[in-house]
C-alpha cells in the first residue's frame, strides 16, 4: 500500500489542525491544484469537527479502494462509486453507507465547482433506503434518572462536575459536544433566570433558560471550583492526578462517556445509557408531562419536528388493557 502524499508544509499544517494525516496518494499524484481544492475541501468547507473527521475516514477508504482498482483520480465514473456503495452495503450498515456516500458525492461536486473535474461521478448514485421512524437512543425513565443524580456523590469537586453536566444534558436537551464546549460565560444570569447559551452544530448559538435543578447543580459546581472570574476558560474541566484540583483543560466526549458508563453502572442502570440518552430522556419527560413537539424542537435546535419526533417514546410502553382486548 502507498504512503499517504507527500504535502507542502503550510497544507500540511491545515489538514492535520483539521484532523487529518495527509493526501491520500491518488489525489497527490493527480495535480497540485486537486491537492488544493482537497485541503480546502476539509479546513474551509467543513467547519463541524466531527463531521469532518467522519468524512475524511470515509473518502480515505473510497480512495484506497480506488488504488487497488489502479483507478486515478480523472479515470474515476459513476461504475466505479455505484460498485464501491454495493460492495460497501455488504459491510457496513445503512446509515453509514449513507454517509460514505454522501461524504464522497460532496467532495466531487467541491471538485467540479473548483474546475478539478468535469462532472461528478457520484451525483446520480443512489444509497440504499433508509427510513428512521423511532430512535434508537436508550431512554430512562423519570425514576431511574432521579435514581443516577441522586447516587453521584456531591462531597468531591468531580461529583458535583458530573452532576452538572449531565443536568445541563437532559434539562436542556444538550448535545454532549454543546455542553462541554461552554465557556464560563455561557452560563449567565438574564432578569432574574439564569441562561445556558450553547454552540450547536454548524456554528450556530442557541440559548435556553436553565431548568431550576440544572441551574443548582450548576451553582453547586461553581461554588466548589472557584472558577467564576475565568469568563473565557472551560466551563466542564478535567481534574488533576490527585482527582481534586481542576486543571485548565476541558473534558472531551470520550470523557464524558465513560463518566456517565460509570454512574450508570453504579445506580444500577443498563451500560447502554450513553451521553445522548440524556437529550432523549429530557425531551420523552417534556413531552410526557404535557409539553408539544414545536416547543421540544425550539428547546432541541433541531431544524425539522420529524428529529425531535425520533426521541418521543411517550407511546412506547403498551398497557395491559391493550393486551387483555386479546380475547381468544
Amino acid at each position: 500500500m502507498r504512503q499517504l502524499g507527500e504535502v507542502p508544509d503550510g497544507k500540511n499544517r491545515a489538514l492535520l489542525r483539521a484532523g487529518i494525516d495527509g493526501l491520500p496518494p491518488l489525489i497527490a499524484e493527480a495535480s497540485a491544484h486537486a491537492s488544493q481544492r482537497f485541503v480546502e475541501f476539509f479546513t474551509a468547507n467543513i467547519r463541524n469537527r466531527n463531521t469532518r473527521m467522519a468524512y475524511a475516514q470515509a473518502i480515505r477508504k473510497f480512495f484506497l479502494w480506488c488504488e487497488e482498482k489502479r483507478l486515478e483520480l480523472e479515470r474515476i465514473q459513476t461504475v466505479h462509486v455505484a460498485a464501491y456503495i454495493e460492495q460497501l452495503g455488504e459491510q457496513l450498515s445503512r446509515p453509514t453507507v449513507k454517509q460514505h456516500l454522501a461524504a464522497i458525492r460532496m467532495l466531487f461536486d467541491y471538485f467540479v465547482t473548483g474546475g478539478v473535474l468535469p462532472m461528478n461521478p457520484a451525483s446520480s448514485v443512489r444509497g440504499p433506503k433508509y427510513i428512521v421512524k423511532k430512535g434508537k437512543t436508550p431512554v430512562l425513565k423519570p425514576d431511574e434518572a432521579r435514581a443516577l443524580f441522586d447516587s453521584i456523590p456531591t462531597n468531591t469537586i468531580v461529583g458535583l462536575r458530573d452532576r452538572a453536566i449531565i443536568g445541563v444534558m437532559c434539562y436542556s436537551f444538550a448535545r454532549v459536544s454543546a455542553t462541554i464546549g461552554m465557556r464560563i460565560e455561557d452560563y449567565y444570569q438574564q432578569g432574574k433566570r439564569w441562561w445556558f447559551r450553547l454552540h450547536e452544530k454548524g456554528g450556530k448559538r442557541h440559548e435556553v433558560p436553565a431548568h431550576h435543578k440544572a441551574e443548582e447543580y450548576m451553582d453547586h459546581y461553581l461554588k466548589a471550583a472557584g472558577i467564576h472570574g475565568d469568563k473565557k476558560g472551560f466551563l466542564f474541566r478535567s481534574v488533576d492526578k490527585t482527582r481534586r484540583q481542576l486543571t485548565e483543560n476541558p473534558l472531551s466526549r470520550v470523557d464524558v462517556l465513560r463518566m456517565i458508563k460509570r454512574r450508570a453502572a453504579a445506580a444500577g442502570l443498563p451500560y447502554s445509557t450513553c451521553c445522548h440518552s440524556w437529550r432523549a430522556t429530557g425531551i420523552t419527560a417534556y413531552l410526557e408531562n404535557g409539553g408539544v413537539i414545536e416547543k421540544a424542537q425550539q428547546i432541541a435546535a433541531h431544524e425539522s419536528p420529524r428529529t425531535t419526533k425520533l426521541y418521543d417514546r411517550t407511546k412506547d410502553e403498551l398497557t395491559l388493557d391493550e393486551i387483555e382486548r386479546i380475547a381468544i
